[in-house]
């Protein structure tokens, strides 16, 4: 079991490696759905927490649908994070009508040069999910983050089954949205899933960040994971 903290900060990214965690996926803006984070912050993450950093590569909130100069911006974010050390980048891009825009995504899979590569959640915005699944696959993409083209993963767990058998092992995926210590146990045990990504944050004087304790509670249940019985 592979477990993903979702971090808008370096505070977020501390507080997650006190609760036990070893890979995030690095952002901004929650507020907006979560945008590019600063070079100075892939840095301290990469260099200084030591973490499995994952740099969410996103202009601006909104939708997934970018101009030229939009692209290009996203293009050197990515060459930049290579540079940082930054372990994967996670991307998305559809077109106007809700399908995958496969030369964006392949652009951005040259311009990681060798990166692991997170096609996320703008996946659950397309028109056609097993055929979106086919050119994420074909395009390079290592990893799809997803709630199955619902609101939360619970409640997109069938579309989670589905997606894992077509997807046989040719990519990974991850699991998102409105998981919890709570709930992931069932999760897991519904659809045979072997990654999962929580923001498991919490809001105190107006800052919202990740929960230490919240993460040393989800990292302790799915510790336990390697010893379930295999999924068919």
């Amino acid at each position: 079991m592979f477990v993903e903290i979702c971090c808008n900060s370096v505070l977020s990214a501390s507080n997650a490696k006190r609760g036990g965690a070893y890979r995030i996926e690095l952002c901004q803006a929650l507020g907006e759905g979560g945008t590019t984070p600063s070079a100075a912050a892939i840095e301290y993450c990469v260099k200084e927490l030591n973490l499995h950093t994952r740099v969410l590569i996103r202009p601006r909130g909104g939708n997934f649908v970018y101009d030229d100069a939009e692209m290009r911006v996203i293009l050197r974010d990515i060459e930049l994070a290579h540079r940082l050390g930054a372990n994967a980048v996670v991307i998305g891009f559809l077109t106007p009508d809700g399908d995958i825009d496969i030369m964006k995504t392949r652009q951005a899979v040259e311009a990681a040069n060798g990166m692991d590569i997170t096609f996320h959640r703008a996946f659950d915005e397309c028109c056609n999910p097993e055929e979106a699944l086919e050119q994420i696959i074909d395009c390079g993409c290592n990893k799809l983050l997803t709630s199955g083209c619902a609101p939360t993963a619970l409640e997109g767990k069938e579309m989670l089954k589905k997606l894992l058998k077509q997807a046989n092992r040719r990519i990974d995926i991850i699991g998102a949205a409105g998981i919890t210590a709570d709930n992931v146990h069932q999760l897991v045990w519904d659809t045979g899933l072997y990654e999962v990504h929580g923001s498991l944050k919490h809001t105190v004087d107006g800052l919202t960040c990740t929960d230490t304790d919240q993460v040393r509670e989800f990292m302790k249940i799915t510790d336990d994971f390697p010893n379930y019985p295999p999924f068919n």
